[in-house]
């Protein structure tokens, strides 16, 4: 009788085949449960408050001097005419949606400026003013998606109630702007880290004494944007240490590559101005959007001089009477980048 042979499984080799199998199937695990995370991943937000604002004129008014001439929604929101002094707002544009950013501006994907206006289609018609009020101050849409961090909306959180409000209220008295646009597309790792930042507000903001200049005009140092304009950045756009207002953030456009001004106590930024001198540097520019200097757009200034003209001397010197208060910090700047 032929006995036959089996082969002989050598116990070190079916050893190595799990080694390896288990080598390779750990990585692709690892791969598919990090992407499946990623591109599941929501960002912290509560539910829009219910409520239901009611537009007094005398919260209209507060509403509209806010998005203005105070955190000047239009300079992001809008169209800007460049051919006048600070590029104001086209008339035919106001807060229908801005320009946008794109990866030949250096943006990681394509950013769209948001249509404010009532729009059922394109715009804000179809929000709750619940939601509305939670994307400024919160971060997220009105489906819990995150807003770029471009929009300061971790800033804008520190507006009282009072004026959050009074900022809805205004938006929907505005005449409703059609803009189709295309929608931001933010590029990985980017599209997910902005996913971490929105942080939901939980509890009453309290409005400021504006008896308190110090404290009042810090809020509007930040709300109105000299914080972040005024104090120069890293290639991550990342403040630099200890250069807190002191000027030197580079802003490109149309008008080429200018730098932002020292806003600290020091010779080389207000030290020498008085609080008049600096209320008056504002007040120069006073006027409507549709007298602010003609200008070439290559000479012009991304500094919106014509809505911050607007501001009442009681907010301007505040935030003077603030900014005397921060380090000086010696830093001479060059207005414009040859």
């Amino acid at each position: 009788m032929e006995q036959t042979h089996q082969p002989i499984r050598h116990p070190k080799r079916r050893r190595l085949r799990k080694i390896l199998w288990i080598a390779f199937a750990l990585p692709v695990l690892a791969i598919t449960v990090s992407a499946t995370y990623v591109g599941t991943y929501r960002p912290a937000y509560r539910p829009a408050p219910e409520l239901a604002i009611e537009a007094t004129p005398e919260r209209v008014e507060r509403g509209r001097y806010l998005v203005e001439n105070v955190i000047s929604c239009m300079q992001c929101h809008s169209d800007r005419d460049w051919t006048r002094y600070g590029g104001p707002a086209k008339r035919d544009s106001r807060l229908g949606g801005g320009e946008g950013l794109t990866p030949q501006q250096g943006f990681p994907g394509t950013l769209r400026l948001p249509n404010l206006t009532p729009d059922n289609d394109t715009g804000l018609g179809r929000w709750s003013d619940g939601e509305i009020l939670r994307a400024l101050r919160e971060g997220v849409d009105r489906n819990g998606q995150a807003l770029f961090p471009m929009m300061p909306y971790h800033v804008y959180r520190h507006l009282s109630d009072r004026d959050a409000t009074a900022i809805v209220a205004y938006l929907r008295t505005l005449a409703p702007i059609e803009n189709p646009q295309p929608a931001t597309d933010v590029a990985f790792p980017v599209s997910f880290f902005i996913k971490t930042l929105p942080e939901p507000l939980a509890m009453a903001v309290e409005a400021i004494n504006p008896a308190d200049t110090v404290r009042h005009g810090e809020l509007l140092a930040k709300v109105a944007g000299c914080e972040f304009c005024h104090t120069p950045v890293n290639e991550r756009m990342a403040p630099l240490p200890g250069m807190a207002f002191a000027g030197g953030h580079e802003h490109e456009g149309v008008f080429g590559k200018v730098r932002s001004t020292n806003l600290t106590p020091h010779a080389t930024g207000l030290g020498g101005r008085s609080r008049d001198e600096f209320i008056g540097i504002f007040k120069a520019f006073a006027g409507d959007d549709e007298t602010a200097i003609p200008v070439e757009p290559k000479d012009n200034t991304p500094m919106p001089w014509a809505n911050f003209a607007q501001m009442t001397e009681g907010d301007l010197g505040a935030i003077y009477d603030y900014l005397q208060t921060v380090t000086p910090v010696d830093h001479s700047v060059a207005p414009r980048v040859d």
